[in-house]
């Protein structure tokens, strides 16, 4: 009978198995001639695609560039893994160009009611799974709000290891009629394989703050086995007031092709300023 802790067990040992071969993953995967955006702070640009290249300058996050070309040179940083790409950028009246590493650059960004919001994974840290008790490493990754050039607020949150960074969105929603909420966002991780896990991130946009809330976990192992979570906001079909509905569905197929499944739900009230569980 298998269980999340299995599932995930598996998705863990196939992981460290892939450490054996360098490759780069899809979260940072960027089409040449398409603009894109700088998402960490102060981003090297160095003259040549590795990382004892000459610094030739730094670009400021929210600093829009373009892919010139995507290089065959992967650098692993943590647990990101991207190509080398050569870019092009305005400096001051002139056009210049370098290399910089992809695992600098914005997963996703999106620019709505005169604010920049930026998606993007920006460390590694060391985590200790509290059922087994041994160490791992795990993505952190954060939502930017950026009026201009000046950052107005960032939250962090987990998006797994490198294996559950295959593809990656972000869009930005309606409110979904919450009190005083501008709007929400949305950035997704997720993998490609059977038991590696996709991560869903809600953040409520207000006065010009981020507030995150609880992050959402799927997952699947074909039809033996699947782990879902979602969200029901006032909006959407069963959705009440100013409240946010949490709900989990589970199912699991026993020795004998028997699924047996679980539900659980939460609620949480949204008082116009933050959010709490009922």
């Amino acid at each position: 009978m298998k269980s999340l802790f299995t599932v995930l067990f598996l998705g863990f040992l196939q992981f460290f198995s892939a450490q054996e071969e360098e490759y780069p993953y899809g979260v940072f995967n960027f089409q040449e001639n398409k603009t894109q955006k700088i998402f960490t702070d102060w981003t090297r640009v160095r003259q040549e695609p590795k990382v004892d290249a000459q610094i030739l300058d730094s670009l400021q996050t929210n600093q829009q560039i373009l892919i010139v070309k995507k290089e065959e040179i992967v650098l692993k940083l943590g647990e990101r893994s991207s190509n080398w790409y050569k870019i092009s950028y305005q400096k001051g009246e002139q056009v210049a160009e370098g290399y910089i590493w992809g695992g600098n650059l914005c997963v996703g960004y999106r620019n709505k009611n005169g604010y920049d919001f930026l998606f993007g994974l920006s460390k590694t840290e060391n985590r200790k799974d509290k059922r087994s008790g041994e160490n791992f490493k795990q993505n952190i990754a954060s939502i930017k709000v950026l009026e201009g050039n000046t950052l107005l607020d960032e939250v962090f949150f987990n998006t797994g290891r490198g294996e559950e960074l295959s593809y990656g969105t972000f869009t930005v929603e309606s409110n979904h009629k919450l009190q005083n909420v501008e709007l929400t966002l949305k950035a997704v991780v997720s993998g490609e394989a059977c038991g590696i896990a996709s991560y869903d991130q809600y953040v409520l946009f207000k006065d010009k703050k981020l507030i995150a809330l609880p992050q959402l976990m799927n997952v699947g192992d074909a039809d033996v086995y699947y782990h879902s979570e979602n969200f029901i906001f006032p909006n959407d079909k069963g959705g009440a007031p100013n409240t946010i509905i949490f709900k989990m569905e589970e199912m699991e197929k026993d020795e004998k092709d028997r699924e047996k499944k679980k539900y659980s739900s939460k609620t949480y009230l949204w008082n116009g300023t933050s959010y709490q569980l009922k």
